[in-house]
């Protein structure tokens, strides 16, 4: 493929990590080299453009570096691999490109969005793995390029095995994880570009506003979801949706500050552990999500 043919950026949500085509062979025998050639043989027939990739493919990239990606070695999910494809969108054709840090944008809101319809319990995925997405480059933009691919990314090592975990979920167990990603998705997705409340009272309301729905839509639908732990999670979620609210009607900073105190350990996700075992779900916090809390 020529220099100048498109290609696609690969981004993490807090972090670039690009990939390009690259390949060396090495060998100490006839028996490794006929080894190694065979290996080589069949990374070839497996490789695909980066345009053609589809949701549940898991594959490895053809090298590491800064820069693009032009192809990848789709592989078996049985098969040790460092990524998965668990969602995908397209952006808006009626738009000009909007730059790199505009389409990474565009990504970090829609691709946990995306990636939560295949893979809904965050709290299983395998150590190590972080959202990424390939998105168009600018030179792949002016072909007509507009789709996003998000996928789940081990930066160090492979795993085993497919991360679609919704269609094997019971009900009860997608209702409740349904419920809970999106009391968190509001958390994060409204978060204020202001460290303190006093600079921005009204976002840090509209944040609160967003939870307090969120909250009230999980509450009401664990209703229907048996179980003694489940039952004590609702009503501490219920008290928490309260205080949320308070937050999101405070008159001023300082009665914000009352209501959100509580209103935040109100949704502490250790205090979901006891109700996602009683449901046969993932039981360790994510690190990422412990450390927020113990902070």
């Amino acid at each position: 493929m020529a220099t100048h043919a498109p290609s696609r950026s690969l981004r993490g949500l807090s972090a670039v990590v690009a990939l390009i085509a690259a390949g060396a062979v090495g060998c100490s025998g006839v028996s490794d080299a006929v080894d190694s050639a065979k290996d080589g043989a069949k990374k070839v027939a497996r490789q695909r453009s980066v345009f053609s990739l589809d949701i549940g493919d898991c594959y490895n990239p053809n090298g590491k570096a800064e820069g693009t990606a032009f192809t990848v070695e789709i592989v078996p999910c049985d098969e040790a691999h460092v990524g998965q494809v668990v969602g995908e969108f397209s952006i808006d054709k009626g738009k000009e490109y909007p730059g790199e840090d505009g389409v990474s944008t565009i990504a970090d809101n829609q691709c946990p969005v995306e990636a939560q319809k295949y893979a809904l319990d965050t709290w299983a995925l395998p150590k190590g793995v972080s959202l990424f997405y390939y998105t168009p480059t600018k030179e792949s933009w002016a072909t007509g390029d507009r789709a996003v691919s998000c996928t789940y990314t081990k930066e160090d090592g492979k795993f085993s095995g497919t991360l679609n975990t919704a269609q094997s979920l019971k009900p009860e167990q997608a209702t409740f994880l349904k419920g809970s990603n999106a009391v968190y998705e509001a958390l994060w997705a409204n978060q204020s570009e202001k460290d303190s409340v006093e600079d921005d009272l009204a976002g840090y309301k509209k944040q609160a506003k967003a939870v307090a729905a969120a909250l009230a839509t999980h509450v009401d639908g664990l209703k229907d979801v048996k179980g003694a732990e489940v039952a004590k999670l609702r009503a501490s979620l219920k008290k928490a949706a309260a205080d949320w609210k308070k937050a999101a009607n405070a008159a001023d900073a300082d009665a914000f500050y009352i209501a959100y105190d509580s209103a935040f350990d109100g949704i502490d996700p250790n205090a979901s552990v006891p109700a996602r075992k009683e449901l046969g779900l993932a039981t360790t916090v994510p690190a990422d999500e412990a450390e927020v809390w113990a902070a």
